[in-house]
């Protein structure tokens, strides 16, 4: 079982920012295998630390992980963190100590509420809930970590479905705790200063990067371009401070996730 960052950090808003661009090949990320999971951490998770790369604004965690099939993360503990997961390709099935259960497949929006405290388990066997065959398909997603508005609050969970279409549209809410999405976002989430966007791309259309304090970029799949920082492929990030509003576009089908976010936890 690997375990990650839940201690309680309360943001705060730095007095000022200095405007920074500050991209991570996808190779320089840390890497976790163990035969049944390949795992890519953009910052510090489980037993790889540098204490110079804990977080961006509210993100702690951005976990790329690929699990094989008949396996997945067994029954573990986290608590006062809200967990967003984004599934790639493949099926992810959640049971919790909350009595909450389904399978998370591409475009299905997922948060786990961490609260005062939940046991959840994540696995890659969802013919096991839904009664089909075995399958050989990897499940590979995307899991994202940030510190809730207060510690302490009860448990919660909420999924939600975006249709292909709409990812495809155009930047799209897909977690938020912000007042401006508090009737467009997929699923909402505990932190008001934070919002995660979801965007499919095909070749010749672009989109703009939302303007905040700190924006994270990510690319899940494909290759695009971002003005004034170049061509960035799969598993490149970009950590945007006081800096925003630059067109991406796509040089090949591509998917990327984006974190808006108002405050740091330092």
């Amino acid at each position: 079982m690997l375990s990650g960052p839940d201690t309680e950090r309360k943001p705060v808003t730095p007095p000022a920012l200095h405007p920074t661009v500050d991209v991570r090949p996808a190779d320089t990320r840390f890497t976790t295998s163990i035969g049944w999971l390949d795992s890519r951490h953009s910052f510090s998770f489980s037993n790889h630390w540098d204490a110079g790369n804990t977080h961006h604004g509210l993100l702690l965690v951005s976990n790329d992980d690929t699990v094989a099939p008949g396996s997945g993360f067994e029954i573990h503990p986290h608590r006062d963190m809200e967990i967003v997961t984004w599934v790639l390709s493949g099926s992810l099935v959640h049971q919790d100590s909350e009595g909450n259960h389904g399978v998370i497949y591409p475009g299905l929006a997922q948060r786990m509420s961490a609260g005062t405290g939940i046991l959840h388990s994540e696995k890659n066997d969802a013919w096991r809930a839904t009664g089909a065959r075995p399958h050989d398909t990897p499940v590979h997603f995307i899991q994202m970590w940030v510190v809730p508005d207060e510690a302490g609050a009860l448990p919660g969970y909420e999924q939600s479905e975006i249709p292909d279409e709409q990812l495809r549209s155009g930047l799209v809410p897909v977690a938020s705790g912000m007042l401006k999405h508090e009737d467009s976002a997929a699923i909402r989430m505990r932190n008001r200063d934070a919002a995660l966007y979801a965007a499919r791309i095909e070749p010749g259309r672009e989109l703009s990067v939302p303007d905040a304090p700190y924006v994270h970029l990510f690319v899940a799949r494909g290759l695009v371009e971002l003005e004034g920082v170049g061509v960035l492929g799969q598993g490149d990030a970009v950590r945007l401070t006081a800096t925003g509003g630059q067109r991406l576009s796509a040089l090949e089908p591509s998917e990327v996730l984006i974190w808006e976010m108002h405050s740091s936890i330092d």
